[in-house]
């Protein structure tokens, strides 16, 4: 038997970048569970987003391409959500990108690889936050929410570009939070290492591994994190320019 929706987040319009794989689809089906109608954006998962509404409850959901490096694919997409609902509530900013890259490997950080993560994790999720700030402001209860990771502050991660990277989301977490308020809220999400194909390579035995490291060794699942993001929509009212940090305690 299906689980019923429920009302936490009715009435409540939801865009979700990278939202047709793994943390993005997982905030989409909790989001569009607990009553909201989701945008999920995507850039060259087409086919995954279409599936993905076909499952999710609720109606009055759609897809909206979204390409980070092209901000005017960004705004096209504001104007969508716009149009079609005439409101916005909650921005999650799960897009993102990165290359293993050895960090002693200097040679291999190319200039073009470099850029490549910076712009998709950084640039790109400004250019979202500047495009639907206007709709966010409007709501007066509106939220952001970045998905950045503990490579933001343990500097271990698949790369110096995609540490730099996440250090620079959790800073830009916190100006914004300031910026915005009251109307809008800003948090980031940190995970550690998740069951997604995110990172080239990794599978789940390199994750339990990982995670027998850990004080709750136990990994760390793409619903994890999206029970994280939704308690910062509907629980951490009083919160905002803050991480929630969900690795089974691999930083301590």
């Amino acid at each position: 038997m299906a689980e019923p929706r429920s009302a936490a987040l009715q009435s409540k319009v939801a865009l979700i970048t990278g939202g047709s794989n793994g943390i993005g689809a997982a905030t989409a089906r909790i989001f569009a569970k607990k009553g909201a109608k989701v945008v999920v954006g995507y850039h060259r998962g087409a086919g995954r987003a279409e599936d993905l509404l076909k499952k999710l409850p609720g109606d009055g959901h759609r897809m909206v391409q979204i390409v980070l490096e092209d901000s005017a694919t960004i705004e096209r997409a504001a104007e969508a959500v716009r149009e079609t609902y005439g409101r916005a509530d909650i921005l999650v900013n799960s897009a993102g990108f990165t290359r293993v890259v050895p960090a002693a490997n200097l040679d291999a950080l190319t200039d073009e690889v470099m850029d490549e993560i910076l712009i998709a994790n950084v640039r790109g999720t400004f250019a979202v936050i500047r495009a639907m700030a206007p709709l966010l402001r409007e709501s007066g209860d509106g939220v952001i929410v970045n998905v950045s990771s503990i490579a933001a502050f343990t500097s271990i991660g698949s790369s110096v570009a995609y540490c730099a990277a996440k250090a620079a989301l959790d800073s830009m977490t916190m100006t914004l939070g300031r910026a915005l308020g009251p109307q809008i809220r800003v948090l980031s999400v940190s995970p550690g290492p998740v069951a997604t194909d995110f990172v080239p390579g990794r599978d789940r035995g390199a994750l339990e591994k990982l995670a027998e490291r850990t004080p709750l060794k136990t990994v760390v699942e793409a619903d994890d994190v999206a029970a994280a993001i939704l308690s910062c929509v509907t629980h951490l009212r009083k919160c905002t320019g803050t991480k929630i940090v969900i690795d089974g305690g691999m930083h301590l």
